[in-house]
């Protein structure tokens, strides 16, 4: 459905049953468009990415992108008008019960020598595409000291690792029950990543999140690339860290890279900032790529799970099972619950920039959003904090917020996340995060934050931009740095559930 024909028109209709067209540039009111065999007069002005009406609407009728509703007519729509948030509504409102009814499309084979990169391989088995020491406080308290110690590494150590961050947050203490558990199940997990050549826990002594208690967390095996230290039962913090940090440099530095197929990849799916091109280009087009890595034997990632809604029933008729799809369906309806706990309505999304580029409705938005998410079987569901447990495509609890669901991803265990974007954003994660351009404007606008071009789709293709974004991802899994790395852009946020003390 994201495959266009005629790309010469000023508007495209993606789906035959859409009564919709985008706009594929601005157009200017009294225009006489061609879409899809009909010719019609623009009755309003119509901004690139947004909806123009392909046939009279009535009040109530259902509004089609994609070939599913998106939402509600509130009032009548004559063709060639503008449809959007003033005359549509969307039909969410709460949870829904569901029938497992599957449906599985046979992905293309890929070739085994077609796409490889050069990465780390593991003791578990696993392969980074960085080889980093890593240095993660248990607390708030001594994010400012992780910092402090990755900063002096870094100078003492030069090129011999990929480097020595800090991921600083400000939780760890006055956290109650499942919410002190999330915090500590995402560092615990961070702790096991592979792209880390060595680990430093770094705790504080009195905080809720102890240190002994996160250790037990994490694996045997993992220990072993591993240091701990308590600030408070320090005579000098900064000088043990530093002795530590070096030891772990010493151990890392011995490590080379091993050319590898998309098999030994996990690849993190993500979407922020998101304009109605993004249905269109870069979500498609992330598809292909996640339905490549998948078909040669490796992992993609799919989270944000609010950004779902309206859209899940695609996902849910790939569960591979039954069990996979109850997993799915507890997980779908537990968020939408979460929402409407809290007095907020399940569809308070799209946000003012999705709204401004052109998406209506979170239904719209979801259609377009789970399109990442190609076309590969769902194999598992895991809960926020929780790491990979095979390969296929995964789906995982996290919120839509960009920061913590690009932490989660990475705690789950991808080691390249790619992240499409309308709006544009330079937020990174503590692994490469490959920013994905809906359209040439943003592209060209922010070329440092963008990775690549998705609007290439418009001019190429599909099958043509995803090669070439494939051959970009092996770049930038062998070493070359993302546009986040090059300018240091890679926190983590940590989804806070509960009360703080």
């Amino acid at each position: 459905m994201s495959v266009i024909d005629q790309i010469d028109l000023a508007a495209v209709q993606i789906d035959e049953r859409d009564n919709v067209a985008i706009a594929l540039r601005a157009i200017p009111a009294g225009e006489v468009v061609e879409v899809a065999g009909r010719r019609i007069t623009l009755r309003d002005p119509i901004e690139q990415g947004h909806k123009l009406a392909l046939v009279a609407l009535a009040p109530g009728d259902q509004v089609l992108r994609y070939g599913w509703p998106i939402g509600s007519a509130t009032q009548g729509i004559e063709p060639g008008a503008h449809v959007h948030s003033h005359n549509v509504h969307t039909n969410l409102s709460g949870e829904e019960p569901y029938r497992y009814d599957p449906v599985q499309f046979p992905l293309p084979p890929v070739a085994e020598d077609r796409w490889r990169f050069a990465g780390y391989q593991r003791a578990d088995g696993s392969v980074g595409t960085r080889n980093q020491i890593w240095v993660i406080p248990t607390v708030g308290c001594v994010g400012r000291t992780s910092q402090r110690l990755a900063a002096e590494a870094n100078r003492r150590h030069g090129n011999s690792t990929d480097g020595v961050l800090a991921f600083a947050h400000p939780f760890g203490c006055s956290q109650l029950g499942d919410d002190l558990d999330g915090t500590a199940r995402i560092l615990a997990a961070l702790a096991c990543h592979p792209n880390a050549g060595g680990v430093l826990l770094l705790g504080l002594g009195c905080e809720e999140n102890q240190l002994s208690a996160l250790i037990e967390r994490i694996p045997e095996p993992y220990r072993a690339r591993m240091r701990t230290l308590g600030a408070q039962f320090s005579l000098d913090e900064m000088g043990e860290g530093a002795e530590a940090i070096d030891a772990l440099v010493e151990q890392a530095a011995a490590d080379r890279r091993t050319e590898v197929g998309l098999s030994a990849l996990r690849l993190g799916l993500k979407c922020g900032g998101s304009d109605g091109f993004s249905g269109l280009t870069a979500n498609p087009l992330i598809g292909r790529a996640a339905d490549a890595v998948v078909s040669a034997g490796g992992t993609a990632l799919l989270t944000e799970i609010p950004e779902v809604f309206g859209a899940e029933r695609l996902l849910m008729a790939r569960a591979r099972d039954e069990a996979t799809f109850h997993s799915l369906v507890e997980l779908v309806n537990g968020f939408k619950a979460y929402f409407l706990s809290h007095g907020e309505p399940i569809s308070e999304n799209p946000s003012p920039g999705n709204v401004a580029g052109g998406i209506t409705t979170l239904e719209e938005k979801s259609l377009g959003a789970v399109q990442k998410g190609g076309r590969a079987a769902v194999v598992d569901v895991l809960r926020y904090g929780e790491r990979l447990r095979r390969t296929g495509l995964t789906i995982l609890e996290a919120p839509g917020n960009d920061a913590v669901s690009t932490t989660a991803l990475a705690a789950a265990g991808a080691t390249l996340t790619l992240f499409s974007t309308g709006r544009g954003t330079p937020l990174g994660s503590p692994v490469p995060t490959m920013k994905l351009a809906t359209n040439h404007g943003l592209a060209a606008r922010k070329p440092d934050w963008i990775d690549f071009d998705a609007g290439s789709v418009l001019d190429d293709g599909l099958d043509a931009t995803a090669e070439a974004l494939l051959d970009r991802i092996c770049a930038v899994a062998s070493g070359e740095p993302a546009r986040n790395e090059v300018h240091e852009e890679r926190d983590i946020a940590i989804w806070k559930r509960g009360v703080t003390l």
